[in-house]
């Protein structure tokens, strides 16, 4: 036998079942907010801000550095013009050429220039964690709607559980409609309840499916594209150990982005007032400049035999251009007498704004205070009410069976055991919904201690 057509089947064989695993590679929620935080376009337009902001914090500190420029022209003259060699008039095309470098520093201006600095680099600061913001608020959103697609999991293994116990109470029934043990009405009750539990299974899959959407446009990935998440199983045994909500905003205070982004606007307000006072003081400086020119006027004379003066040809270029040098050097003072009262404006609405920032973080950290306290109290009800829930699952469960029991005997109509049904179905979606809810309160007061979001530490991955 042919080894060579085996080989290539086992190699073809190894190739596809490789293509077929990465095809099913699961999203964990850590790599959902991983993608996120590489490919949002909200977090690029931020860090592209952030880096804008950068940029303004260099150039602030590259305008202390003294300037340096240099100009070079080149003069075409006609008509009536001052020789450059006697500085009488003539009337003479002439050419000039011109070359030199200028500098000029600021000495002293109220220090202006250093508070600018200061308030560059506080807001750079600033909107570095405005950054760090939007990407908590999207990790958040990305949390939820996870969890949002494991409590619609939920619900449609709720809903095809039910639709296959009525497929098979229908088959009972039957038996005993045939038997004469049961009236033909019940039949129908419960063909009636089944066709209900399989609309409702299509509606369970409608809303598990726009879940699994809202996940990927929050990713940004195409709905054509394949995509599943893990789906982990919870289990929670015992009541939440939740620190105070004053603990937890001690630790938050100094940890979340919108506050430090508060506090750093709060300072570049103090660097703009300072600027704004500064405007009132003289402003020093220095300037220089260093040249050369050459011109087609400039001629080289020499003393003939009977002392006469000869008039030569121009004067070269590289002589002129040693001959012509010229420096300077002005220190210069600018006093700010009246200028229209813009520079008392600027201060009284430098203050108005510091005023405002300081408004605002007391704002930022009041609100940060209440939703600490809400998702505290919320995180209590949630386990209380999925204590309450857990209760009423096994109540309607052992209250089902034993309908259940009576119905297939005879003793209860198709109306009682349909209610039972409906009452159990109603209560394990109450289950799951109270479940994922207290999952994602706790998950936000860790978020608050500065933890990353995972569901690692609460989860096992199911088979």
């Amino acid at each position: 036998m042919d080894k060579k057509p085996v080989s290539l089947l086992i190699l073809l064989g190894m190739v596809l079942f490789s293509i077929n695993i990465a095809a099913q590679e699961l999203w964990s929620l850590e790599r959902c907010i991983n993608y996120a935080f590489e490919n949002n376009l909200q977090i690029k337009q931020s860090i592209l801000d952030a880096n804008s902001s950068d940029l303004d914090l260099k150039q602030s500190k590259l305008n202390m550095v003294p300037s340096l420029n240099s100009r070079v022209s080149q003069n075409y003259n006609w008509g009536r013009n001052p020789d450059p060699q006697t500085n009488l008039y003539t009337t003479e095309q002439t050419q000039q050429f011109y070359a030199n470098v200028n500098s000029e520093v600021t000495l002293f201006d109220g220090l202006q220039q250093v508070n600018n600095v200061r308030q560059k680099q506080f807001d750079y600061l600033a909107k570095k964690y405005d950054s760090d913001k939007i990407m908590n608020d999207i990790s958040l959103n990305i949390a939820a709607s996870y969890l949002l697609i494991l409590f619609n999991i939920e619900l449609v293994n709720n809903a095809q559980r039910q639709v296959d116990i009525s497929k098979q109470q229908i088959e009972r029934t039957e038996k005993q409609v045939e038997a004469g043990a049961v009236a033909k009405g019940s039949l129908y009750d419960i063909q009636a309840q089944g066709a209900g539990e399989e609309a409702n299974l299509v509606n369970a899959k409608n809303n598990l499916m726009l879940a699994y959407l809202d996940l990927m446009q929050l990713l940004d990935l195409e709905a054509s594209q394949e995509f599943d998440i893990e789906k982990p199983q919870f289990e929670i045994n015992s009541a939440p150990s939740l620190l105070s909500p004053d603990i937890i905003f001690s630790k938050a205070v100094d940890i979340m982005p919108e506050i430090k982004s508060a506090e750093y606007s709060v300072m570049s307000a103090e660097r703009s007032l300072a600027i704004a006072k500064g405007m009132r003081s003289p402003r020093l400086y220095a300037s220089g400049q260093y040249g050369s020119t050459f011109s087609d006027q400039i001629y080289n004379f020499s003393e003939g035999p009977g002392g006469e003066i000869i008039k030569g040809d121009v004067k070269p270029f590289s002589d002129q251009f040693v001959d012509n040098r010229y420096g300077s050097l002005f220190f210069g003072l600018q006093i700010p007498i009246f200028n229209g009262y813009q520079v008392s404006t600027n201060i009284k609405k430098s203050k108005i704004y510091k005023e405002a920032v300081d408004l605002n973080l007391q704002i930022e950290k009041n609100k940060l205070r209440k939703d600490i306290e809400s998702s505290y109290a919320d995180a209590i009800a949630a386990y209380q009410t999925y204590i309450a829930r857990k209760k009423s699952v096994e109540a309607f469960t052992e209250a089902f069976k034993y309908i259940e029991e009576k119905f297939d005997v005879g003793m209860v109509n198709s109306t009682d055991y349909n209610v039972a049904k409906i009452q159990l179905n109603n209560a394990e979606s109450d289950l799951a919904s109270a479940k994922y809810d207290y999952i994602f309160k706790t998950k936000i007061l860790d978020f608050y201690l500065g933890k990353s979001l995972t569901l690692s530490d609460i989860a096992s991955l199911q088979e």
